[in-house]
């Protein structure tokens, strides 16, 4: 946490589209922290020891995006609890005695944007693909699901990643090939964690009555799934939601202000896709 003017940023490869900036900013000036500053850098893995050696004392905090989050935790002095139990670190905080502490925001943000929805609790859930955002979904889902979850994967590998995943993290997971994911829409509570376009497919597959998706894609938004989701009368959170969320705690970790300003936040963010 930094007293005076600071600076933070946002790494990663690509990162041209990352509305993080536009976030962050944004709680700056509601905060009144007019001589702070939050800028986004195209920083891959190799370059990553070297970017971090070369800051700065001015420095308050980073967010990092993929293919940073794992290749980073080597280079802290310190990780969070969160963190670790996924081997994922979206935020470094930089101490006054500059030592580079790693949290993960992304699964509290989850949890967070859920409850804003009123999900508090499920009785089973289903998780769409199997990459690194999947295992923060299973780690949120060991606070907010009570039952099984059944991940939706492409490949034996996947699968078999997805059950370490939830032994490690108390979630009772059972695995189904993608070409059954159609099925899985039928859950209470659907996390879709994959790229953009992965679950065209599946929007003519919602079931009448649906419950509440989760997709964390933000752009292009809605997506076609979500579209369907939200047109037959189910609940949908979408990327947004939990990019804002996530960004509320980085925020407040970074500056020591809290609470951040979660409307402004979200209203920034809002204008910056429908002007993109």
């Amino acid at each position: 946490m930094s007293t005076g003017p600071a600076r933070a940023a946002v790494l990663g490869s690509p990162i041209a589209h990352s509305l993080s900036p536009v976030l962050h900013r944004a709680a700056y000036a509601e905060l009144g922290l007019d001589d702070w500053s939050y800028d986004r850098f195209e920083v891959d893995e190799a370059g990553l020891a070297g970017f971090l050696d070369g800051l700065g004392p001015g420095w308050a905090g980073l967010s990092l995006t993929m293919p940073l989050k794992r290749a980073v935790i080597p280079l802290l002095d310190e990780v969070s609890a969160t963190a670790a139990a996924v081997e994922a670190v979206n935020t470094v905080v930089f101490t006054g005695s500059g030592r580079r502490r790693g949290d993960n925001t992304d699964i509290p943000g989850m949890i967070a944007a859920l409850r804003e929805r009123d999900v508090a609790q499920v009785p089973e859930a289903a998780v769409l693909g199997a990459g690194a955002t999947a295992s923060s979904a299973l780690a949120a889902l060991a606070r907010v699901c009570s039952g099984t979850v059944t991940a939706y994967v492409r490949s034996p590998e996947r699968a078999a990643e997805m059950r370490v995943w939830g032994e490690r993290l108390g979630v009772a997971v059972r695995t189904a090939p993608w070409e059954r994911a159609a099925q899985g829409l039928a859950a209470p509570l659907v996390i879709a964690t994959t790229p953009a376009g992965a679950t065209d497919a599946l929007a003519d597959a919602v079931p009448g009555a649906p419950g509440t998706l989760f997709d964390v894609l933000y752009e292009p938004w809605p997506t076609k799934l979500a579209a369907a989701w939200s047109g037959a009368g189910g609940r949908v959170v979408g990327g947004l939601d939990l990019l804002v969320h996530q960004a509320v705690l980085q925020v407040e970790q970074m500056t020591g202000r809290a609470p951040a300003p979660l409307a402004a936040m979200r209203k920034a963010g809002e204008a910056a896709l429908r002007g993109s």
